[in-house]
């Protein structure tokens, strides 16, 4: 490979987590597939493929380049919703193709209703409300005119949504905040329908429900569903997986030696060289490794360039073998060095681990992410694209 290092994405994975996840939101709720952030790392041009053919056929992208993404990716069939930015001239081309919008303020409002008049097509919408988040959203006297504008233009705009967001739902200490927020939507939902004729709201999706909130605040899941972090195998975080482990619901119960959710990703590297190193000598820049032993060292290309944080010089490991070999020396732009000296028979081109399984070890994104001081999402995000991905089986 020309490569340094590739990221395979793993397509049995991924058909069991959207497997275990509709399980949990019933069969009459829509599966959304949340792709933002480059499909959370894992790439939009190869992922929206493997949830195709996954069934699902909903994807919630942030920004209008995402969507384009999406859109060359997805077939006829699929829908593309835009939960952020989304500017002017991209409202033309979304109207025009179909592609369903969040409109969050009066500005966005006005942008839908002149882009569906001068393409002659009704513009795809979905309101969102501001419940609590404090972000973006319509609330009180400017949902009831956003409302209105939606009555008095019936001929441009579809209201095909209602939605808002949660304040941190995979954190139990916002428990309060997360149930004034549903009370606040259901209220404002209320309202709505005494505006709104009863048929037609009636083919509107509500959607409030993120990952953490799915899986944590059953009462939470509506007519539609965004999930984003836990289909590509990971919890949003360690107290949403010890909340669902142990809840009294026997649709959440899962058993405490089995893991429902299953990596997607995994990120590989391979052995570039290797080389001895004497006890007494110091490893890479710098003179923060002294060798307190004789070693083996392998050198694997990558670096901070490719991910691989400087905050794991060190600290971190990587498999080989099977077998965990520890950072040695600082972390370079584009190599690091391992200590293989325990690891018998390594040889230049072995296959280096970074992130997933080898033989029965394993190294997660949360505990890459610790040592790097990132959350799961952030560090999933910030693999560079120039990554090649591949799709495995």
């Amino acid at each position: 490979m020309y490569e340094t290092s590739r990221i395979e994405l793993s397509q049995s994975a991924l058909k069991k987590n959207i497997r275990f996840l509709k399980r949990q939101i019933g069969k009459k709720t829509v599966f959304s597939s949340v792709i933002k952030g480059n499909a959370y790392g894992h790439g939009i041009s190869l992922f929206v493929p493997m949830a195709e053919q996954c069934g699902l056929r909903h994807f919630c992208v942030f920004s209008a380049d995402e969507a384009l993404q999406a859109f060359r990716s997805k077939n006829e069939n699929s829908r593309i919703l835009i939960m952020g930015d989304i500017h002017d001239d991209a409202v033309y081309w979304a109207v025009e193709n179909d592609i369903s919008f969040y409109v969050f303020d009066s500005t966005r409002m006005k942008s839908a209703l002149r882009a569906a008049k001068r393409v002659h097509k009704k513009a795809r919408v979905h309101l969102e409300m501001e419940t609590g988040l404090n972000r973006t959203g319509f609330f009180g006297t400017a949902l009831k005119r956003a409302v209105r504008t939606m009555i008095e233009n019936k001929e441009h705009l579809v209201l095909e949504g209602i939605c808002t967001h949660y304040a941190g739902a995979e954190n139990l200490s916002n428990y309060l905040r997360i149930q004034n927020q549903l009370e606040s939507f259901n209220q404002q939902y209320r309202g709505l329908s005494e505006q709104l004729a009863r048929p037609s709201l009636s083919r509107v999706l509500r959607h409030t429900a993120c990952s953490a909130a799915m899986l944590t605040y059953p009462e939470t899941i509506m007519d539609m569903v965004r999930i984003g972090i836990a289909q590509y195998g990971f919890w949003p975080s360690k107290e949403t997986e010890i909340h669902f482990s142990t809840s009294k619901n026997p649709k959440q119960k899962r058993s405490k030696h089995h893991d429902p959710l299953v990596r997607v990703i995994k990120w590989v590297s391979r052995v570039m060289s290797t080389k001895k190193v004497k006890r007494g000598e110091y490893v890479g820049y710098g003179s923060s490794s002294l060798v307190t032993r004789d070693l083996k060292l392998a050198a694997v290309p990558v670096g901070y360039f490719h991910g691989f944080s400087r905050d794991q010089s060190n600290k971190g490991h990587v498999l080989v073998r099977g077998r965990r070999a520890p950072v040695v020396g600082m972390v370079n732009m584009n190599m690091i060095m391992i200590d293989i000296t325990d690891v018998p028979d390594v040889r230049t081109g072995d296959e280096i681990v970074i992130i997933g399984k080898q033989g029965d070890n394993t190294i997660s994104v949360g505990a890459f992410g610790e040592l790097a001081r990132c959350i799961n999402y952030e560090l999933l995000v910030s693999l560079p694209s120039e990554i090649p991905r591949v799709v495995v089986d």
